[in-house]
């Protein structure tokens, strides 16, 4: 009786090649951090600060898409357990990461239909930076999986 699994590989090279080519996503978050670290100016921002939540979403779609279709998240007949199991875990923020900026875009948007608070605008900066936190967490982990790859795939890991 066959047994047929389905794995992970890890094509680490392309995968940095991604992630070195992102300095728009990087220069996106910058720019939205640095707004929402002085609310007081920012009622005027609010159409630019919605501008950068947007493109910083796309940005994103694009930055997982392109990871998981051609990054470390393919069919592949063998693969070191323990990188598909990380791999699949990273993977697995993908939606949640998303949705967590999806919801902050959504709310700056609502500053744009009614009066605006300042609280809102501090709560909405304190859970920028808290997401920014958890992504560039993420990033890292992601970077430590391909160093790991890239020894094993060199038989270093052997």
């Amino acid at each position: 009786m066959a047994l047929v699994t389905h794995t992970v590989s890890i094509n680490a090279a392309f995968l940095q090649e991604i992630k070195d080519d992102h300095h728009e996503l990087r220069q996106l978050m910058h720019h939205t951090a640095a707004m929402l670290k002085r609310p007081d100016w920012m009622r005027p921002e609010l159409d630019r600060l919605v501008e950068l939540f947007g493109k910083l979403r796309d940005q994103l779609a694009m930055h997982f898409s392109l990871e998981e279709a051609f990054g470390y998240f393919e069919d592949a007949v063998s693969v070191a357990p323990h990188l598909c199991k990380r791999a699949e875990s990273l993977r697995s923020q993908h939606f949640q990461l998303y949705s967590d900026l999806c919801r902050l875009a959504e709310r700056a948007e609502g500053l744009l239909y009614g009066p605006v608070d300042d609280t809102v605008l501090i709560e909405i900066g304190d859970d920028y930076r808290q997401f920014a936190a958890v992504f560039h967490d993420h990033e890292s982990r992601e970077s430590e999986l391909i160093q790991e790859a890239f020894h094993h795939d060199l038989g270093g890991g052997d």
